[in-house]
Formats: C-alpha cells, sequence, structure tokens
C-alpha cells in the first residue's frame, strides 16, 4: 500500500508539474505576444525608413538608430531579411514552453524575458511558486532513480559483490549513462539541428544543466535556420530530466 502510494503522489506530482508549466507557457504566450507584434512592426518600419534615407542621415539620427537597432536585438527582434520573418513569434507555444522551464529552473538565459507590466507580474509569481515546486519535483525523480540504484546494488550483493565495490560501481554507471545520455547525445543533435560544432554543443549542454546559463548558447534562435515544431518543448523536457540526472549524482 505504501508503495502503491508513493507512486501515486509521484505520478500527480509529475503531472502538476507539467500542468504549471503548460499554463504558465500559455499565459505567457497571451499576455506577450501582442506587445511582440508591435515591437516587430515598428523595427520593420525603423529598417524601412533607414533604407530609403541612409545616405542623407546626420550623425546624431544614425547613433539613435543604432541605439534603437541594439535595442530591438536585446529584445529579440531580428529586423534582418523579408517581412515573413517577422510573422514567426519568440512567443510561440514552443518557446514560451521553453521559458517556463528556463524560469522554474533557474537557468535564465536572458535572451526572451517578459517586456509587458502583465508579463512581468506574473513572471515574479509563477517563479516564486514553480521554484519550489521543480525544487520537489527534481527531488522525487532523484529520490525515484535512486531506488534504481539500490535495486542494481541487491543485485550485486546477491551475486557476492562487496559493498564498497558495489557503491563505486552503481554511481560509475549512472555516473557514465547520464553523461552519454544527457551531455554526448543531445549534443550531436544540437550539433545536426543548430549548426554548432560537437564541443559547442557538449558546452551549450554542461552550462544549461549546471544552469550557469550565459546565454550564448541558445536553442532555436538562429533566423537562418528551420526549426521543427516543438524543438524546444523537447530541450525543455531534456533539461527538467537532466537536472533531476544531477539531483540523483547528489543523492548518490
Amino acid at each position: 500500500k505504501a508503495m502503491c502510494s508513493g507512486k501515486l503522489q509521484t505520478a500527480l506530482l509529475v503531472a502538476g508539474y507539467f500542468v504549471y508549466l503548460l499554463v504558465g507557457a500559455a499565459v505567457f504566450q497571451a499576455l506577450e505576444r501582442t506587445a511582440e507584434k508591435q515591437e516587430k512592426m515598428a523595427a520593420a518600419q525603423m529598417k524601412e525608413a533607414f533604407l530609403q534615407n541612409f545616405t542623407q542621415l546626420t550623425v546624431p539620427e544614425m547613433e539613435q538608430f543604432m541605439k534603437n537597432l541594439i535595442e530591438a536585438i536585446q529584445n529579440g527582434v531580428y529586423p534582418v531579411g523579408n517581412e515573413s520573418q517577422f510573422e514567426e513569434s519568440n512567443w510561440d507555444f514552443s518557446n514560451s514552453f521553453f521559458f517556463a522551464g528556463t524560469v522554474v529552473s533557474t537557468i535564465g538565459y536572458g535572451t526572451l524575458h517578459p517586456k509587458t507590466a502583465g508579463g512581468q507580474i506574473f513572471c515574479v509569481f509563477f517563479a516564486l511558486f514553480g521554484i519550489p515546486l521543480n525544487i520537489v519535483f527534481l527531488h522525487r525523480v532523484g529520490k525515484m532513480l535512486s531506488l534504481l540504484c539500490k535495486k542494481l546494488g541487491k543485485f550485486l550483493y546477491e551475486k557476492g559483490m562487496r559493498k564498497k565495490k558495489i557503491t563505486f560501481l552503481t554511481l560509475l554507471f549512472f555516473l557514465a549513462t547520464g553523461i552519454l545520455v544527457f551531455l554526448c547525445l543531445p549534443s550531436v543533435f544540437f550539433q545536426i539541428t543548430e549548426g554548432w560544432s560537437y564541443s559547442e554543443g557538449i558546452y551549450f549542454a554542461f552550462i544549461t544543466l549546471s544552469t550557469i546559463g550565459f546565454g550564448d548558447y541558445v536553442v532555436g534562435k538562429q533566423s537562418d535556420r528551420k526549426y521543427f515544431s516543438y524543438y524546444r518543448v523537447l530541450v525543455a523536457i531534456w533539461i527538467l530530466f537532466g537536472l533531476a540526472w544531477i539531483a540523483l549524482l547528489f543523492n548518490l
């Protein structure tokens, strides 16, 4: 009964956690998408005005254009290419879910952030409750994985292996498996999808899962590449379970 109750609690926690992220993504999308569209239209108009009058611009006008351009890029608006690129949103559901995941995991790349007052206030409360929920989620998943460690240790003990050797081999097994699953294989995936080198993929994976999150490499941000739907959702899920693997290592 206790085991069944524990499994039910874990299932409810995982379901509640992902529902929390889904609701957060939907709210961020609703609050930020319209404001982003207006910002992109303003950037397109600024670019058009510059192309028509760039030979007649004074030095102060040129400097103001550069400031406006830098501000637009910092806000995630890249006024390059044709107008069709302005139809793609940084706040579609995939990007919003990815953003919600980086908030509760405290990675915070800084390349995408809410700019409306409503979005910023919601982000405060979303993080306030989401970060503790994320800690509980990682602890529970790490605990589940540690049960697998115990089963593996029990199996080796029954085979006549000494406890110190079992502890070492168990830690080595989950360390090697985690490095393969959460660092090495995803880096190949990033190399193909993002066009990065393998070392850049390893670097991004480590900086992300360690929650350092510099923001110099972020998935799905290159305007000249086509990404499949829900690409960033999959990356967000990889991040969450990668953090759970790190929690397991701490438990071990």
